[in-house]
């Protein structure tokens, strides 16, 4: 029996606070622009040295055709398809440049479309993406790979889905965030139970491996009890994941969230009450909580893998592939390839002019130190396995893990103390109320927050 993760009002009102998602370490407000092109190329050079990984693809289509308010991903609001066929153009250069970076043995074994809105490409222009993509690079036929697609409900029909299972894809992912018909008004996205309910059933006929839906609580107007009805629909869909974000209401950074009336906000402990609605009601109803904001059904890979100890933490949350070398593709998409991190530039003006020069379109990366492969390796094990085993990490870096670490054993004197964490000889370990608070236990051994911090962070919890 898969236990809880416990809620308890005052721990988690005192460990609320701003911290990393830790989807990368060390995480990407210490990206510089001094990792340039040739550091890009030497990094590439590196991973096709045996044994070479497999290959992870994520491509950022940008654009949206209307525009959600509480929306802070990098995107373009357009009702102009014609700027896709353009950005399709140039996206295929960096796809056949790439690709002649990378060892044609290497096969791609994960492929990701988000966005913006993916499914704001036409049938016949992911097909074209889909032929370059396979021209370009190997990729994987066999029925464990994993091809997803981000899919917003608006924008695309049960007959599309039957398109993108031919493409290959097999996995999606639904943005619906509430079913309630006042919230959806207020942050201008509207859609139908019905539309939701049948992409999922279609997915299902089609052969979908996965299907996963998003949520978001703390949304202007939500309320315990229209939230509740938003998870007995959810539920009676029976999705094979669902992840239920904490909505970041910060308007002075983000221009979409300024279009939300401040006094349609849910006060602060609304947010606590949906947090611990959601974990209830998901877990009662068979969902294994996973980690950070991600439930799965017992049976679903991601369950299994963190049960077998392989479950992996990359840019697109949790994953249950081995570690993969991650191109990205498109602009502002971000990619891990060896012991480096790289972003591509986020302005169309200036992708488009890198491209036409030849020139990977690179805005800045990070290269790792040997202390940051420590570090990383003690915060994965945290976030995907809520436990550190001290002799698999002093055997693979050759320390002594109590002195090496002693300042961030330290620092978790209080989390002890207060029953978040267990540390012995041979582990530190997550206790079922210190689950929620992970990222709180992570940030101990983070070198880089305190005054060398930089950037702002989401909420922890």
């Amino acid at each position: 029996m898969e236990q809880m993760p416990s809620f308890d009002r005052n721990l988690v009102e005192k460990y609320d606070r701003p911290g990393p998602r830790y989807t990368s370490y060390p995480t990407a407000p210490q990206f510089h622009t001094l990792f340039v092109e040739d550091n890009y190329r030497a990094a590439a050079a590196r991973s096709n040295q045996a044994p070479a990984k497999p290959i992870s693809l994520y491509i950022h289509i940008p654009f949206c055709k209307s525009l959600c308010y509480y929306c802070a991903c990098n995107k373009i609001i357009t009702q102009k398809t014609s700027r896709a066929v353009e950005y399709l153009d140039y996206l295929t250069q960096e796809i056949r440049l790439q690709g002649e970076l990378f060892d044609r043995s290497r096969t791609v074994t994960q492929l990701h479309f988000g966005g913006g809105t993916p499914t704001y490409l036409t049938g016949e222009q992911l097909a074209y993406l889909m032929q370059c993509l396979g021209d370009t690079f190997t990729l994987d036929d066999s029925d464990q790979r994993q091809f997803s697609m981000e899919v917003d409900p608006r924008t695309i029909s049960p007959e599309q889905l039957k398109h993108l299972r031919t493409l290959g894809f097999n996995r999606l992912s639904f943005g619906v965030q509430d079913f309630d018909p006042d919230v959806q008004a207020a942050v201008n996205r509207i859609q139908s139970d019905e539309q939701v309910s049948s992409l999922i059933h279609a997915a299902r006929e089609y052969g979908f491996r996965a299907t996963s839906v998003d949520l978001i609580y703390g949304l202007p107007l939500q309320t315990r009890d229209s939230f509740n009805t938003t998870l007995d629909k959810i539920i009676a869909l029976r999705p094979d994941r669902i992840s239920a974000y904490s909505y970041a209401h910060l308007p002075q950074l983000v221009r979409a969230q300024r279009l939300i009336r401040p006094e349609l906000m849910p006060p602060p402990e609304r947010k606590l009450e949906l947090l611990e609605l959601t974990i209830q009601r998901l877990c009662s109803a068979g969902y294994v909580y996973i980690g950070m904001d991600h439930f799965a059904l017992p049976d679903d890979e991601l369950v299994l893998a963190r049960n077998q100890g392989t479950l992996q933490r990359n840019f697109q949350g949790y994953s249950t592939h081995a570690d993969c070398d991650i191109i990205g593709l498109g602009s502002s998409s971000i990619g891990k390839i060896a012991d480096s991190y790289s972003q591509n530039v986020k302005e169309l003006s200036l992708y488009y002019r890198m491209l036409r020069e030849g020139k990977l379109p690179l805005h800045r990366g990070y290269e790792l130190n040997d202390d940051d492969r420590i570090r990383r390796d003690v915060i994965s094990a945290l976030m995907c396995h809520e436990k550190v085993q001290v002799a698999a990490v002093e055997q693979a870096h050759g320390i002594i893990f109590q002195d090496y670490f002693a300042d961030a054993l330290e620092q978790l004197a209080e989390p002890v103390a207060d029953g978040l964490v267990e540390i012995t000889a041979a582990e530190i370990r997550l206790l079922p109320q210190g689950k929620l608070m992970m990222r709180n236990v992570a940030m101990a051994f983070d070198a880089y927050l305190g005054d060398r911090q930089k950037g702002n962070f989401s909420r922890t919890v």
